[in-house]
């Protein structure tokens, strides 16, 4: 066997075994440096090299922290109080609740599993409580609206696809929203039809007069996508500067404004953050360590030397990259294939002439459906937790939740403009 093939069976062998997959790449890294008689200093000077020098990468932690400190105090229940006033009052409206909170929360978190795990397990009581709703159902609808918070901007995934790709944060943010929008489109399509066929309950409609009061009381933290989009766009911050923008404005809003935080609530979010990050943070400097190796094998160009000699379109090459990302997304963690395969299919997706920033958000859709996607499935495991019940119930209620939201990803993928509109709007020259 090849140095490299016996690195690739070392991950594959050391990840089974239980060690973590960025613990593992750093290993089978050094393993193949040894076997193929380089520098095994070139591990650490490629992880150093890579963590210090990308200053977008502080972004991930800020974000993340975003989302401890607004689900940490009041923040969440008053977003979905609001979004109760507006939508609960229809048939299924607390599932329409359950989709309209993800979509607006997916303008402060950036990540699937902050929302899952934070506004999740409100929805979860809300909707199973007095048997409105199966707990399986309201399960896999939490999970598949969580897969809307990384489309829609801030975006954790399209930070680290903006580090392996080099193309805009501020553009690829742009691109995620009409994107977003759609896949929420889909979802209320599936509850509408879905509340009128299983009779699901109607909410006692809030009075009109107290519409004001509920947008007031939520009003400051409906503000916090427009503060940290603005300051992004009107070009006062960068998406570094406004994750860190987010984390400050989430803590003085739930501190001073709804008084709903103490000390130490806040320590409690920032080692919550901390333990998210450093998870992530292995991910990032293995994959590193691994794509040197990676760049060492010319693995990249070979591949698209092999492509080339299929003489594919741009679109049945989007639909093969497709095809095999939502195979991955069933069985790897979302950030490894961004930082380890979406890499290798960047310089096809050049030569090929298809845009950047098109390429990244329909790579990091895949991905996200990859998250209820059984067998893996991350979000499914959260959901199950949060509810209480088994991964079959779930799978079978997510099933068409899932299929709605592959027609939305065809849909991005044969219509470049769903994600190329927005930016371009805004000065994009892609």
């Amino acid at each position: 066997m090849s140095p490299f093939a016996v690195s690739i069976a070392s991950i594959v062998l050391l990840a089974l075994l239980g060690l973590p997959v960025g613990h593992a790449m750093i290993a089978s890294s050094i393993l193949y440096l040894m076997l193929a008689g380089l520098d095994m200093g070139t591990a650490a000077e490629q992880l150093l090299n890579g963590l210090f020098s990308s200053y977008i990468l502080l972004a991930v932690p800020l974000f993340i922290l975003a989302a401890e400190l607004m689900n940490s105090g009041s923040m969440t229940l008053r977003l979905l109080a609001f979004c109760n006033a507006f939508v609960g009052r229809f048939r299924g409206g607390l599932a329409l609740v359950n989709v309209l909170q993800s979509i607006i929360f997916a303008g402060m978190s950036g990540s699937a599993i902050a929302d899952a795990a934070g506004t999740g397990k409100l929805m979860q009581k809300m909707m199973t409580e007095g048997g409105k709703y199966p707990p399986a159902f309201a399960a896999a609808l939490t999970a598949a609206t969580a897969v809307i918070g990384p489309i829609i901007p801030p975006s954790i995934p399209m930070v680290i696809y903006a580090l392996v790709s080099d193309a805009s944060i501020g553009f690829l943010f742009l691109g995620g929203v009409l994107p977003g929008l759609l896949m929420g489109l889909m979802m209320v399509i599936i509850v509408l039809r879905t509340a009128r066929r299983r009779d699901f309950p109607v909410e006692p409609p809030v009075p009109l007069r107290s519409l004001p009061k509920v947008t007031l009381n939520a009003f400051p933290a409906l503000l916090m996508p427009i503060v940290l989009l603005g300051g992004i766009y009107g070009g006062a911050t960068t998406p570094t500067e406004a994750a860190s923008v987010a984390a400050l404005y989430a803590l003085l809003v739930s501190a001073l404004l709804y008084r709903s935080v103490s000390l130490k609530s806040v320590y409690a979010s920032l080692l919550g953050s901390a333990r998210t990050t450093a998870s992530i943070g292995m991910l990032i400097a293995g994959a590193l360590v691994f794509n040197y190796v990676v760049t060492v094998e010319n693995v990249p160009r070979t591949l698209a030397a092999w492509l080339a000699g299929f003489e594919l379109s741009p679109l049945a090459f989007l639909l093969i990259v497709n095809l095999i990302l939502l195979v991955l997304g069933c069985l790897l963690e979302g950030t490894t294939i961004l930082l380890v395969i979406v890499p290798v299919f960047i310089p096809t997706a050049q030569a090929l002439g298809i845009d950047m920033v098109h390429f990244g958000i329909v790579c990091v859709v895949n991905i996200m459906l990859g998250l209820i996607t059984p067998p893996y499935g991350l979000l499914l495991f959260v959901v199950s937790s949060i509810s209480g019940c088994s991964l079959k119930e779930i799978v079978s209620e997510v099933m068409p939740f899932l299929l709605a939201l592959l027609l939305a990803l065809l849909i991005i993928t044969l219509v470049p403009e769903v994600s190329l509109w927005l930016p371009r709007l805004f000065g994009y020259k892609g």
